[in-house]
């Protein structure tokens, strides 16, 4: 497999844009006790940190549809179910991220884009909201030009519309840019993009290989990429 330089001719990326839970920070923790909390006060028993893993990565309200039905098949949720649920769980969930860790390798990673002057850009499906004060909670919110919140354009990942939107804004064609994920989601966003995809083995993909999309690199740390 490709190195990340020969992925660009042996230079690096002009811009790298990457996810964020289970890619930066393993959040499950957090959503897991908000989902609980959540599910308590509906008078449901608890999904627990290991079910939640498999729902995360498609936005709070697929989180809240999927935790509602017990599975990550939801479809035959209703709307005034999910909105009641959805209201409980965001509740529950601002405030209080102190479960939630930064992946070994990342911030080393991101200090060498950094200081090689590559502008970074974050694109999660998480609710804009809640992103600048999990950033800087984890101290990481020095480090990224653009945010970009699963509700801050009319569409998320895996549509490519947050990845054009960022190319726009930085000037670079998608030649010349990254997308680091860990999930199904992100590969396919980033494919639709024309925009070379690494993605990260300890993330959140519906407990399914995330090498099963064909990634163009796969990284078990960040910093293997330095």
């Amino acid at each position: 497999m490709l190195s990340l330089r020969e992925l660009f001719g042996g230079a690096l990326p002009a811009l790298v844009m990457f996810d964020l839970d289970g890619t930066l920070i393993d959040s499950v923790p957090d959503l897991a006790a908000a989902v609980d909390v959540m599910l308590a006060q509906l008078g449901r028993e608890a999904a627990g940190v290991e079910q939640v893993r498999h729902w995360v990565g498609n936005g709070a309200r697929v989180l809240v549809r999927r935790a509602l039905a017990g599975d990550i098949e939801h479809s035959h949720i209703g709307e005034p179910e999910t909105e009641q649920a959805l209201a409980l769980f965001l509740e529950a969930y601002a405030g209080d991220h102190s479960r939630s860790t930064v992946y070994p390798g990342v911030r080393a990673f991101l200090d060498r884009l950094q200081s090689a002057q590559i502008p970074l850009a974050l694109i999660t499906n998480k609710p804009s909201r809640f992103v600048p004060e999990l950033l800087a909670d984890k101290q990481l919110d020095g480090y990224f030009r653009w945010l970009v919140g699963g509700d801050t354009l009319p569409v998320q990942k895996p549509d490519p519309a947050a990845l054009h939107w960022v190319m726009q804004q930085a000037g670079v064609e998608a030649g010349q840019a990254l997308f680091v994920g860990d999930s199904r989601s992100d590969v396919l966003a980033a494919k639709a993009a024309g925009v070379p995809v690494v993605a990260v083995s300890y993330g959140y993909n519906h407990g399914r290989p995330i090498a099963s999309e064909n990634p163009d690199l796969l990284v078990d740390s960040l910093d293997a990429l330095i």
